[in-house]
């Protein structure tokens, strides 16, 4: 079973970089982590969100497993506290089929990726800039493989 994060961006600035890497090296190999990154859609030529969001769809959707369990990051998703997140991803691992967890471009995901997700989750009421959700997400799923292990991480 793998956790793909598949984040519509690139060329991410160096600390985005290093936080993620941080906490997909603490992962154990039964959920480790990996980065997919899509390509953004160019915002020339008088595009519009909707064009945008349609072509990062079309590449979005390439990039997934088959028969994987997708999960839409989402600001109106379900902002879960870790522990419950934790109990979700006992559920994945169970199951043994792949998770991707999308994170979407500027314009956010197209419709159609959030109704064909298993799940929509937020990971704040807050807008956060696509690198630092990359970080966050990563973070909470290693807290939350923690939390299963009985390891001290997670304090209530």
């Amino acid at each position: 079973m793998r956790l793909l994060i598949v984040a519509v961006g690139h060329k991410m600035p160096e600390w985005v970089a290093a936080g993620f890497s941080e906490y997909v090296k603490r992962m154990p190999r039964e959920a480790r982590i990996e980065l997919v990154e899509i390509k953004p859609e160019k915002r020339a030529g008088g595009k519009t969100g909707e064009q945008i969001k349609e072509a990062e769809k079309s590449r979005i959707l390439a990039a997934l497993p088959k028969d994987c369990e997708l999960v839409a990051l989402d600001e109106h998703g379900d902002m879960p506290t870790t522990l419950q997140l934790a109990e979700t991803l006992k559920g994945w691992l169970g199951g043994g089929r792949d998770v991707a967890l999308v994170i979407g471009g500027a314009d956010g995901l197209h419709e159609e990726l959030r109704r064909q997700a298993n799940k929509l989750l937020s990971l704040s009421r807050l807008t956060l800039p696509h690198g630092l959700a990359r970080v966050v997400l990563a973070e909470q799923l290693y807290r939350a493989v923690s939390v299963i292990h009985n390891h001290p991480y997670h304090r209530e």
